[in-house]
């Protein structure tokens, strides 16, 4: 009966797919940062109606969110480049075109794409804030600034942390897709190395059971910090505990 799967192979290519792994991780993080101070910018004028800002926010999420990723990162890799040509024509500057590092053609797609996914949860986030609270700052003399630093954000992240933890998890898994703009992290790595043993079941295995570990220790942090924020229900408390936290 022949080999039909090699089943130690599976094992064996992980070390060399993890190789790739610090390049994901980087994508990854700078994409969700980059992402979530855009989105909280972009829930900040949708909430606040600013004009003419508002109206162009709304188009971008509109589109971000009703786009393949897939498409974005193209658009970003072609369109960034005819775009600063555009810009070298009629002002007479002189940028260079052809050196653009691919791994910023990624990071502008990625980073936009999760700031208008994050923009929604964040907005919805903040609008939870109980308006009780607001007003009372306010009637303390805090500015709307002080009111947005010490209590809307903070308490608007407790409440967004599980799905900002998700959509965090689609971005691990969506940097498979950066091999479209020449940038090799895991994915493009595996696809290279089954070109060369044509042992393509047991690579996209391999890459399945990293990206698979990654997600779990990605929830397990996320329920973590959750635990962390969150402050614990009165009544769940020991009545003998009570009292030290009162």
């Amino acid at each position: 009966m022949p080999n039909i799967v090699d089943f130690s192979l599976i094992f064996s290519q992980i070390p060399t797919l993890l190789v790739y792994l610090p390049m994901t991780l980087f994508i990854t993080v700078i994409s969700m940062i980059f992402g979530v101070i855009i989105g909280l910018i972009i829930a900040l004028i949708k909430m606040n109606r600013i004009m003419i800002l508002s109206p162009l926010a709304t188009v971008f999420v509109s589109f971000m969110r009703g786009t393949p990723l897939l498409v974005q990162l193209y658009l970003s890799y072609y369109g960034i480049p005819v775009i600063l040509r555009y810009i070298n024509y009629f002002n007479g500057t002189d940028y260079n075109v052809n050196n653009i590092p691919s791994m910023l053609f990624v990071l502008i797609a990625f980073s936009l794409n999760e700031a208008a996914y994050n923009s929604e949860t964040i907005r919805s986030a903040l609008q939870s804030v109980n308006k009780g609270q607001i007003e009372a700052a306010q009637s303390l003399g805090m500015t709307y600034r002080q009111v947005l630093q010490r209590i809307i954000i903070p308490e608007a992240f407790i409440v967004a942390l599980p799905n900002l933890g998700n959509t965090l998890i689609g971005l691990l898994k969506g940097t498979s897709l950066a091999f479209v703009c020449s940038v090799v992290e895991m994915t493009a790595r595996g696809k290279i190395l089954a070109g060369f043993n044509y042992r393509y079941f047991e690579v996209y295995i391999s890459l399945a059971l990293i990206y698979w570990s990654l997600t779990i220790m990605i929830e397990h942090l996320v329920k973590y910090c959750e635990k962390r924020v969150t402050i614990p229900d009165s009544n769940s408390i020991p009545s003998y505990r009570r009292g030290k936290l009162l």
